[in-house]
């Protein structure tokens, strides 16, 4: 019976004197994901953690959760044994009976350096003990099953299968960041990179009520932040209607380049919200030249007026990889149904793709945007996810 799971990281482990830090982080968010499940803990080892299993831990429902947290490389269901070699010969062949294969071979990681045979050398004698009880052929190249060993410095554990996980670095690492989350299918993608590179991400969505679907559009983005939340995505997310402020720069702005001044208020809000929630940046599902709206021109004349980092995790991304990495992550689906989206509304039949500065900002002089960004804060609400 499985008592254990064998949780590693890679990236973690090259940050030095700040890796306990990473560590205790990756350690808490691991904590929370396996509540429910009978872990009775967590414990941080050398290089690893170790998940211990209580009775009636459901080892299915754990690997599920554990393939979507950041920050693990791989981790493995693991069965324990006293840190003694005869031991460690009889219980992994206990396990194996019943099973067949055409070759294998043993790895072994030898945290404890005291031990008396070095890696290598527990390989050869384990993997002889089980060649001479099973006949199986030893092959160290391509081996249909691997026995996995790990000499720690009280207990040993072994496993057979490692199940991967996403990588990257553990959410809340990297600080906190504002999600412009719309509807499509980029802006979700771009919010699980930031989760994977260590960031709290609290998503900030835009919608044209009180005209058209915005009831839609709602329901939508808060299917969206749950099928995300199993990567650790904030279950704090900001709804904002801006559809009174587009028409009202429908009639105080030319047409050409009003998507782009759409573009300018929501960013203008979003870095208040973000601000509010202790943020340092906004992230974007933009990708250089997918639309109009994002060429470098387009990019530089938007992001020019807020202050703060404008990160674009999909910015070299073609549509093709946007969309085979959204079916993956489970969001494409919920994205691609038919749905309002803010900067659609009454688009205009041209638009302006390589703007310069001068002529976005005199769009822009007819317009109280001040009292615009005003009025998106007064009008956003917070909502809550209930899970």
């Amino acid at each position: 019976m499985i008592h254990y799971i064998v949780i590693h990281y890679a990236e973690i482990g090259l940050k030095g004197k700040n890796r306990s830090f990473f560590e205790r982080r990756l350690q808490r968010n691991v904590s929370r994901r396996l509540e429910g499940l009978g872990v009775t803990g967590v414990e941080r080892l050398p290089g690893r953690f170790l998940a211990r299993l209580g009775p009636g831990a459901d080892v299915s429902a754990i690997t599920e959760r554990l393939r979507t947290v950041p920050g693990i490389a791989y981790f493995a269901p693991a069965y324990g044994v006293s840190k003694d070699l005869e031991a460690i010969k009889e219980a992994v062949l206990d396990k194996l009976e019943g099973r067949s294969c055409a070759s294998f071979k043993t790895d072994t990681r030898r945290a404890d350096k005291s031990f008396p045979l070095t890696s290598p050398e527990i390989n050869a004698e384990v993997g002889g003990h089980i060649q001479a009880a099973t006949g199986w052929a030893v092959d160290l190249g391509n081996p249909e099953l691997t026995i996995h060993i790990e000499l720690l410095f009280k207990e040993a554990f072994f496993y057979f299968e490692r199940v991967d996980g996403i990588g990257g670095l553990p959410v809340g690492a990297s600080g906190k960041v504002g999600l412009l989350l719309s509807g499509g299918i980029d802006s979700p993608l771009a919010g699980y990179y930031a989760l994977k590179r260590g960031c709290s991400v609290v998503p900030v969505h835009f919608h044209s009520g009180p005209f058209g679907d915005w009831q839609g559009a709602e329901d939508k983005i808060r299917r969206l932040v749950k099928a995300l939340r199993c990567y650790g995505i904030s279950r704090r997310y900001y709804v904002v209607p801006i559809g009174e402020m587009q028409r009202e720069m429908i009639a105080h702005a030319p047409a050409p380049p009003r998507v782009l001044l759409y573009r300018r208020l929501m960013l203008r809000i979003a870095q208040e919200l973000t601000r509010r929630e202790g943020g340092l940046a906004l992230v974007t599902g933009e990708s250089l030249g997918q639309v109009a709206s994002q060429t470098l021109e387009s990019i530089r004349a938007v992001e020019v007026v807020v202050s703060m980092p404008v990160l674009r995790p999909l910015i070299g991304f073609d549509k093709q990889e946007i969309v085979t990495q959204t079916q993956a992550i489970g969001t494409f689906d919920i994205s691609i149904e038919a749905g309002d989206d803010c900067c659609q509304f009454l688009m205009p039949r041209r638009v302006v793709t390589r703007p310069s500065l001068a002529e976005i900002d005199a769009a822009e002089e007819g317009l109280d945007v001040e009292q615009m960004v005003a009025d998106g804060l007064a009008a956003a609400r917070l909502e809550k996810l209930s899970d």
